[in-house]
């Protein structure tokens, strides 16, 4: 995992010519000012930072930030679709672009044509990842180097997938503590992708902050359900053979695989089931998220524990087991984010999660999850896929370097 330290004070960069955003005066002011704002902090925000405000996650290292990380209080996933006649050639200069920025952004040092230098002091934890879709590799010209596993998933009988939350060329995921500085870094990839893509969707979500519930912790959905408790542990074994590609392709080695799924929750007819049913069909208790065979959130089910007539404690239908998976090299890692849109038309709740599932290879690990609880899970009943899109997450740079460098350079 990647640690979390203050960040260091540092300089705002060189001159702002190379994006021809700003001129004359105005480049040379701004330059002046992300200077001296990204040298103090709290003189920028006309006080005094708390610690976890100047909190930097590295983005130098084999893997890219923002998987391995211990998951940031607000998350956007922004998918991207190249324009027309976006060769090899641009991508190569859009990933060096992007690359850039991002580094300065989670090192809370403003990007090169910042002109609100000052919001981007307190990086808060930010980390930018970015991800390659199929189309990527058709417009770098590299179908041959795409990996086996990135194409659209199964049609699952489940899903009712809409084009406004599916597919994409480029991802860039932005994850922070602080929604300001969150919204700050968006705008600034924006800005970059702007003569390269245009947006195809927006998604955002939301955790528990850290001065809430010890980080850490099992995460509750929005369905009160704590949400991934059989998790790989960054830094295992067990997490680094099911998350990080280790054999081909080779470029994307130290990578690994994403796949985001946007399901719609049902939340109105949620509320009116009691809670002896939510907890069958679950396959745990809400308040401890303990398996229906045992006491803690963290104790193995126990599949072939009989009821007092003979029936399985836990039901061959509930979500824990269609979702088990017993040989740890073939589990996914999930990093998920609620999303709440507000209500419908009709009053109803718009919400649901935003679920990262991140993992070495996804015909592999993903699939024969999504196969078994499309084919029965009686939380199907309450949750509707609406949204789908699948990415390779390269792995990281030096501080040279840039990401996707391995593919396109």
């Amino acid at each position: 995992m990647r640690n979390s330290t203050p960040a260091q004070p540092g300089p705002g960069g060189g001159g702002l010519s190379r994006r021809g955003l700003l001129a004359g005066g105005t480049a040379a002011a701004a330059a002046t000012f992300a200077a001296t704002v990204a040298g103090s902090p709290a003189e920028a925000n006309g006080g005094v930072a708390v610690p976890h405000g100047r909190s930097v996650e590295s983005f130098h290292g084999p893997h890219q930030g923002g998987v391995a990380t211990l998951p940031q209080t607000y998350a956007v996933f922004l998918g991207l679709d190249l324009r027309k006649g976006t060769d090899r050639d641009a991508l190569g200069r859009l990933m060096r672009l992007l690359t850039d920025d991002a580094r300065r952004l989670t090192e809370g040092r403003p990007a090169l044509a910042d002109t609100e230098p000052e919001l981007a002091v307190l990086p808060a934890r930010l980390s930018v990842t970015f991800g390659f879709g199929p189309g990527f590799f058709t417009a770098a010209e590299a179908e041959d180097r795409r990996p086996r596993s990135l194409k659209a998933l199964p049609e699952f009988k489940i899903d009712k997938l809409e084009k406004r939350w599916s597919g994409g060329d480029l991802l860039v995921q932005i994850c922070s503590d602080d929604a300001v500085t969150l919204s700050h870094a968006l705008r600034m990839i924006v800005k970059d992708v702007r003569a390269f893509a245009e947006v195809r969707w927006l998604q955002r979500g939301f955790r528990r902050p850290p001065h809430v519930e010890a980080p850490g912790l099992t995460q509750r959905n929005l369905m009160g359900q704590l949400d991934g408790t059989v998790n790989h542990r960054p830094g295992t074994p067990d997490f680094d053979k099911a998350v990080w590609v280790a054999d081909d392709p080779a470029w994307l080695r130290g990578g690994t695989m994403l796949v985001l799924r946007r399901i719609r929750m049902e939340l109105e007819t949620w509320d009116a089931v009691d809670r002896v049913a939510k907890e069958f069909s679950v396959g745990r208790r809400l308040d401890t998220g303990a398996p229906l065979t045992g006491r803690a959130e963290h104790d193995p089910p126990d599949f072939e524990r009989l009821n007092d007539v003979g029936f399985p404690v836990i039901s061959e239908f509930s979500h824990v087991r269609r979702a088990h998976v017993a040989d740890p090299g073939l589990r996914i890692f999930r990093r998920a984010y609620n999303y709440d849109e507000g209500l419908t038309a009709r009053g109803r709740s718009d919400s649901g999660l935003i679920f990262a599932s991140y993992q070495a290879d996804i015909e592999r690990q993903f699939v024969p999850i999504q196969r078994r609880l499309a084919e029965v899970d009686l939380l199907n009943e309450w949750t509707t896929p609406i949204g789908s899109a699948v990415f390779a997450i390269p792995p990281g740079c030096s501080s040279s370097g840039w990401i996707g460098e391995t593919l396109l350079s």
